[in-house]
């Protein structure tokens, strides 16, 4: 029987800063610059025990490449919430499914005031101009130094309570754009772009809402703001007096089937609503313009299911259920073809590969017709290969090796590419065996090891990340 992958879910203490780790294979020459990872990193705060894999406090990774040799260093997120947890020696700040004891108008302020949000950004690693962000699903990412690791505050308050850790970048200007809910008496829908100079946040587009749907990414082409709305819904009015964690607020409305809104990214107002079946998701993949129509690509689970599976108590024993008795949920490749001048939406699957973590070639790709996908598959326990899928036929490749857990694929183009797919992956792979992680990288077309980087401890598992040239 194979180790299991509840060693991603130990925690990881140290921090330490390596200028050479061991290297087998050859690295690139071409590739130069930073991985840069944010993820959970420890799930018990004095006596307080965190419940779900989203609740970790966040711990920053930074793999360096640089002729031939790569560095390594890891460094707890100094947030705010991370320094309240270790001076008072528990978690002060309401996470996704963990929230401290608190009076009701605390938990009054903590829904209706941006600043009241946790900073823990131990999902993913935004960019604005020069400046690196650690993101989670609050109004509050923190800034940081991409060599050091060291945090410099809040970068700015997003235009809501809630808001998403999967921003885009505008083409033509470079600012970021993102989406935030705005939860009160009359809620909203909002969505904003950053200005990459002065960090400033401004709303672009505002649709009211009486139920927000939980949200996790947001879709984006040529000229529209993709919203999709899956049936999980919240009661504003409820949430700040439920007495329970912020997601046990949501509910599954499948009735309400999932809900598709173009916002016209110049002036805001609506292009067109549109109704498909009850799905859920977390990532968007992509969305382009194809003639008339609109094409959007997500990896979708058939309910919300998965949510409860990622509970702590839960996701141990799916890691220790070898025999795949009861799986960990999968969501696959499935495309909305939306005709705005019927209003008509078709909904197919692109591949029969369960699929999560989906990357694609973001400069070449993104709000552009694209072919090739890249993510983790996943066995009965956890996610144990790379994948990557040619949406034109459905067909895929996989890299796996016994008893390791490789996280989210980072794709870096060469340089000098011509085909879409050329280029490396890069993932860490968590070595249940050995009890160690290392830097995998591989080749993007054809999934064949290029080279590898030893790391002296586990990593735990985690979200997201991505590559700047930047050294």
């Amino acid at each position: 029987m194979g180790r299991t992958a509840e060693l991603g879910l130990r925690a990881l203490h140290d921090e330490i800063a390596l200028d050479d780790l061991p290297v087998s294979g050859e690295l690139p020459g071409w590739l130069t610059g930073s991985l840069l990872r944010t993820g959970p990193a420890v799930w018990e705060i004095g006596g307080d025990r965190l419940r779900h894999w989203f609740d970790g406090l966040a711990m920053l990774h930074r793999f360096a490449f640089s002729d031939g040799r790569v560095s390594y260093a890891n460094k707890f997120l100094d947030s705010e919430a991370y320094r309240a947890a270790r001076h008072k020696g528990r978690l002060t700040s309401r996470e996704f499914a963990t929230d401290p004891c608190r009076s009701i108008f605390q938990r009054v302020q903590s829904l209706f005031s941006t600043t009241a949000t946790t900073d823990n950004g131990n999902v993913n690693i935004g960019v604005l101009g020069d400046r690196f962000l650690a993101m989670t699903e609050s109004a509050l990412p923190v800034e940081f130094d991409r060599r050091t690791l060291k945090a410099a505050g809040v970068a700015y308050q997003a235009p809501g309570q809630l808001s998403t850790a999967h921003p885009h970048r505008d083409r033509a200007t470079g600012a970021m754009l993102n989406y935030a809910a705005k939860l009160g008496a009359k809620s909203s829908y909002r969505f904003f772009r950053v200005d990459a100079e002065t960090a400033r946040p401004e709303v672009v587009a505002s649709i009211p809402v009486r139920e927000p749907a939980y949200m996790h990414s947001f879709g984006l082409t040529e000229h529209w703001f993709v919203l999709a709305e899956f049936p999980l819904v919240v009661n504003p009015a409820g949430l700040a007096l439920s007495g329970r964690p912020f997601i046990e607020n949501y509910r599954w409305k499948p009735e309400r089937g999932t809900r598709i809104t173009l916002i016209d990214r110049e002036t805001g107002k609506v292009g067109g609503t549109f109704a498909a079946d009850p799905l859920f998701a977390f990532h968007h993949v992509n969305s382009h313009e194809d003639g008339d129509e609109v094409v959007v690509d997500v990896c979708a689970f058939d309910d919300a299911q998965v949510i409860k599976d990622l509970y702590l108590d839960r996701l141990h024993g799916l890691m220790r259920d070898s025999a795949g008795a009861d799986a960990l949920q999968a969501a696959h490749l499935t495309r909305f073809r939306l005709s705005p001048g019927d209003s008509s939406v078709i909904t197919e699957r692109l591949s029969e590969e369960p699929l999560e973590f989906p990357r694609i070639n973001t400069g070449r790709c993104q709000e552009r017709p694209y072919r090739y996908v890249w993510g983790n598959g996943q066995g009965s326990g956890w996610f144990d290969r790379i994948l990557k899928v040619d949406i034109a036929d459905g067909t895929a490749i996989a890299w796996s090796e016994p008893d390791c857990f490789p996280a989210e694929p980072v794709f870096v183009p060469h340089p000098e590419g011509v085909e879409e797919d050329e280029g490396v992956l890069l993932s860490i792979v968590l070595d249940a065996k050995r009890e160690t992680s290392y830097l995998l990288v591989l080749d993007a077309a054809t999934l064949e090891q290029i080279a590898r980087a030893e790391v002296p401890h586990h990593i735990p598992h985690h979200f997201h990340g991505g590559f700047t040239s930047k050294s």
